[in-house]
């Protein structure tokens, strides 16, 4: 891409994305966190929904991150140590992958197991596989395995930006901050 057609900084639309889909998936990794130690109770099957439906919420707008980012260019890295630039390539594209992996696992698990995801209440999805216990339990390890290497490659994230805009006092997190054009 020529140095004319790359951005200074993220558009407002990659920001949205961004910042909600981290919001949808704390919400959504709380949940789970909650649900599985609950007893089974009208409670616990409600908390399951939500975090069926926060999990479908996630593919979709992970779907629509991934199509807006093909579409528009981001900004260039800032100068950092080369390490730091192969570093932060692979952890984004390894985030990038478990943000479908995550949600989609979990839809598997949920098919195997014999409950239908119904978006909202009000949207049956399809089952993606046929009802097989034998097949749900380590579907649903898969699921939790995957949802908890996200976590902590969430703290990594957040970690490597804050290191960034205090230590370091790049722009790396402000071209994640600003909503309005400069």
């Amino acid at each position: 891409m020529s140095a004319s057609l790359t951005p200074a900084r993220y558009t407002r639309t990659a920001i949205a994305l961004h910042w909600l889909i981290a919001g949808v998936i704390a919400c959504t990794f709380s949940l789970g966190l909650v649900m599985t130690d609950l007893t089974m109770s009208p409670e616990k099957l409600k908390l399951y929904s939500w975090h069926k439906w926060l999990g479908i919420t996630v593919l979709g707008l992970s779907a629509l991150r991934g199509l807006w980012r093909l579409l528009h260019a981001t900004p260039p890295p800032v100068a950092m140590p080369a390490w730091q630039h192969v570093a932060s390539k692979f952890s984004h594209g390894l985030m990038y992958a478990l943000l479908f992996v995550v949600p989609l696992s979990g839809w598997l698990f949920s098919s195997a197991a014999g409950f239908r995801v119904v978006y909202f209440g009000l949207i049956p999805l399809p089952n993606l596989v046929a009802k097989n216990p034998d097949l749900a339990a380590p579907l649903g390890e898969a699921h939790e395995t995957y949802a908890w290497l996200l976590f902590y490659l969430f703290l990594v994230h957040v970690a490597a930006a804050l290191k960034h805009h205090f230590i370091d006092r790049d722009d790396t997190l402000r071209r994640m901050l600003r909503w309005r054009s400069s």
